[in-house]
């Protein structure tokens, strides 16, 4: 099964009906049917929560928390036992200009062999590490 890796770029313009929501909206629909995996980096997952509590509220980050909760999309953790990730994360950061959410992002991308989601243009440095859908 391809695997699709959503970066917080993205599920935050799906959140805020931005131009590139429709497309999100498309992957998470194929989701559901079985097309494709979604995963997003639970350091992801805090940066959005985070980033609409900041410029809403708490209650608002709680609620988009709960529906990202319903949606077809798996969380992936960082566990002690495995440190592939955050090595492959730290890796990135320190050799590239992104912030550490994204180096997650990007780090997930890699170890699953999947493609990253965003339309974030910081992600442009590691186009050829892994593929990416440039969202618009």
């Amino acid at each position: 099964m391809a695997v699709k890796v959503l970066d917080s770029w993205a599920l935050i313009a799906f959140f805020e009906d931005e131009p590139a929501a429709d497309q999100v909206e498309k992957l998470l629909v194929k989701a559901e049917s079985g097309a494709h995996q979604l995963l997003l980096s639970v350091v992801n997952w805090g940066e959005i929560y985070y980033t609409t509590m900041r410029e809403v509220s708490q209650d608002a980050a709680e609620r988009q928390a709960l529906e990202i909760s319903g949606l077809p999309i798996k969380v992936v953790g960082v566990e002690t036992g495995n440190l592939d990730f955050t090595r492959q994360a730290a890796i990135y950061k320190a050799t590239n200009k992104l912030s550490y959410a994204d180096a997650f992002a990007a780090a997930l991308a890699k170890i699953s062999n999947g493609e990253l989601v965003t339309g974030d243009h910081e992600f442009k440095q590691l186009e050829g590490e892994f593929k990416i859908d440039w969202l618009k």
